[in-house]
């Protein structure tokens, strides 16, 4: 007797409950909050343009009020002559950012499948909150303002942040399988404003005492999280002996054919069939394209 087909497929439609562990919400936390704070370390860079802006202009633009004296010491932090060109080279810098975190996007995911997820992902919040801390801590503790120094810091943080999306999106791929995947996926898409919440309020807090104890305070918080990633996130299930995401559904595609009947009402006019007991599973196999006939298809390039 044949078992119905509801009955049979059970198995694969199994609820996320039934197959999630602490080892799932461990890693689901891990990978939410190191992209939170990478997020967060962006957005606080935004709000503390118009304290960076300030300190990089004249604190008096009235050519009627009485000039400090000495002028070289009241006047060496001053990289711009007005305000106008301290947010024309900031929004620069932003432009910077995004050109160097988008070609760093290609290079951290090639980079992830060959070395270990962790070790890269780790690698990148530590660098980036050490970046950050230059940046914006060191440069005014110590009083040193260059233009090119800044852009060469930029790029380097958005290279070191690029390393984020691609390994968290690939931990969450190896240990959260089909099932309930919109659920999971729909959950953890809030990462990114969650971060920028975290930017804003921890920015918010600090900012009266001035615009580089934000960045202090928000390359801290990233460093420790990075510190936490590399002793804590679980790439995969194999690390910890869970079975992979596709050997429950190889079990039970097994279990689907030791079920099914020797001859059923599909297998009657098969006769006219004809089978190569030589023919190979590569003989079905696509063929994958190449990295410039990827870049061909509509909506890659342009």
């Amino acid at each position: 007797m044949a078992v119905p087909g509801s009955l049979r497929r059970q198995p694969a439609n199994r609820g996320l409950v039934s197959h999630c562990t602490h080892h799932h919400i461990v890693v689901f936390l891990l990978t939410f909050f190191s992209y939170s704070l990478l997020h967060a370390s962006r957005k606080t860079f935004s709000n503390v343009k118009v304290s960076i802006s300030s300190q990089w202009t004249p604190s008096c633009l009235n050519s009627t009020a009485p000039e400090l004296q000495p002028y070289e010491l009241w006047n060496s932090s001053h990289l711009f002559p007005n305000a106008e060109e301290a947010t024309l080279f900031l929004g620069t810098l932003d432009t910077i950012f995004l050109f160097s975190y988008a070609v760093g996007l290609f290079v951290s995911g090639i980079v992830g499948d060959r070395l270990n997820l962790r070790w890269v992902l780790s690698f990148g919040m530590c660098s980036s909150a050490l970046v950050v801390f230059s940046f914006g801590t060191l440069t005014e503790w110590l009083h040193f303002y260059n233009k090119w120094f800044y852009c060469c810091l930029w790029v380097v943080n958005g290279l070191l942040q690029s390393t984020g999306w691609p390994c968290v999106v690939a931990v969450m791929g190896n240990w959260f399988g089909k099932a309930g995947r919109g659920f999971v996926f729909g959950l953890w898409s809030a990462c990114a404003s969650v971060g920028n919440i975290l930017g804003a309020f921890l920015a918010s807090c600090v900012l009266k005492y001035g615009y580089e104890y934000a960045f202090l305070v928000t390359a801290s918080v990233q460093f420790a999280g990075g510190v936490i990633v590399f002793f804590g996130l679980l790439t995969s299930p194999k690390e910890v002996g869970l079975p992979e995401l596709g050997a429950d559904e190889d079990e039970v595609s097994v279990e689907e054919d030791a079920n099914r009947p020797l001859m059923g009402s599909d297998d009657v006019d098969d006769d006219d069939r004809n089978y190569s007991i030589q023919a190979t599973d590569s003989d079905n196999q696509p063929k994958a394209i190449g990295f410039f006939q990827a870049c061909c298809l509509p909506g890659v390039v342009l």
